[in-house]
């Protein structure tokens, strides 16, 4: 644990100069009388879709507003690799004057951030916004989950290098979620993309890295599998049809199998010294025993319970 709570976990070693990150805090401030955000330090590489997590409250959206500007740090750094004119920002949900039509909002944000852009710019992003049927439409008829679009569009019509989501998916339907994030994992490599939301499975499903803020401070950032190793015991959960007490006796006498237990009949939950032990142990067991195997699924192998593991983990430490 650093002095400013932040928890580094050790990182690989890498071979070669790594490139300059296109967004990096030092010991950024933002006090609040007691809440807000405190001493985070944030790295995030070119080119990667960023997720932020936290519960509400946690810091995600003053730390959103402290990078794109729209507020001050009371102290700390921030350094952009990429100048301000290139980074586009979408709130939660945008407010547009609702005379305007699609078309016009989006030409309005076109006119403000990238004037030498052609019109055929204001096209792209409501097609890739998923508006472009509502284009000729006013404003003020849309519902939430269109505005969000709408903002998105604007967000995108001056092909922005570094994109910042407040809660991008927070006023859509599932199937507007999964195309939403869909567009967002099409970004990765052509800009950079910060996000941030308190749906953990949709961070899981297209983010690259992830930071964990709780009551303002970070408490891990970095790859999504390192976290779920570190904070997470890996497990699997092993039906097998018949007798399953054969298959419980080799897998506990193997040396990386660290618990096995019955938790219904017939399904083995088995606990292993690493991802790589398990994966390639387990099923040499099931063929060493001729077991017939019904299923072979992973336990708790989600950013949710990694999630959990982590702020359990941290007040605990603060008690």
């Amino acid at each position: 644990m650093t002095a400013q709570g932040q928890r580094v976990l050790p990182q690989p070693a890498r071979a070669g100069p790594q490139p300059e990150p296109i967004v990096a805090t030092s010991g950024l401030t933002r006090d609040y009388g007691g809440v807000g955000l405190f001493d985070v330090s944030l790295l995030v590489p070119r080119g990667i879709v960023y997720g932020l997590v936290g519960l509400n409250g946690a810091g995600k959206t003053t730390l959103l507003s402290l990078l794109s500007g729209l507020r001050k740090p009371d102290r700390g750094t921030i350094r952009l690799g990429v100048a301000r004119g290139r980074v586009a920002v979408c709130p939660d949900v945008s407010e547009f004057d609702p005379w305007l039509t699609a078309a016009e909002a989006v030409d309005l944000a076109r006119s403000l951030v990238a004037p030498h852009l052609a019109r055929d710019a204001v096209d792209a992003a409501l097609e890739t916004a998923g508006l472009a049927d509502a284009a000729g439409r006013a404003v003020g008829g849309f519902s939430r989950g269109m505005t969000q679009r709408l903002g998105l569009a604007c967000a995108l019509v001056g092909d922005p290098d570094l994109l910042i989501l407040d809660e991008p998916t927070s006023a859509l339907d599932p199937a507007g979620r999964a195309e939403m994030l869909a567009q967002v994992a099409a970004m990765r490599g052509r800009r950079t993309v910060i996000f941030s939301s308190h749906i953990l499975a949709d961070v899981q499903r297209i983010a690259d890295q992830v930071g964990i803020l709780r009551d303002g401070r970070l408490l891990y950032q970095g790859g999504m599998q390192e976290l779920i190793d570190t904070y997470l015991t890996p497990a699997w959960l092993v039906r097998i049809a018949g007798d399953p007490s054969e298959v419980m006796n080799a897998a506990a006498r193997q040396p990386w199998a660290t618990r096995v237990q019955l938790t219904e009949p017939g399904v083995i939950r088995i606990e292993a010294t690493g991802i790589e032990a398990g994966e390639r142990g387990v099923p040499a067991v099931i063929a060493g025993c001729r077991a017939r195997l019904v299923s072979f699924d992973p336990a708790d192998a989600d950013l949710e319970s990694a999630f959990l593991a982590l702020t359990g983990a941290e007040k605990r430490a603060a008690t």
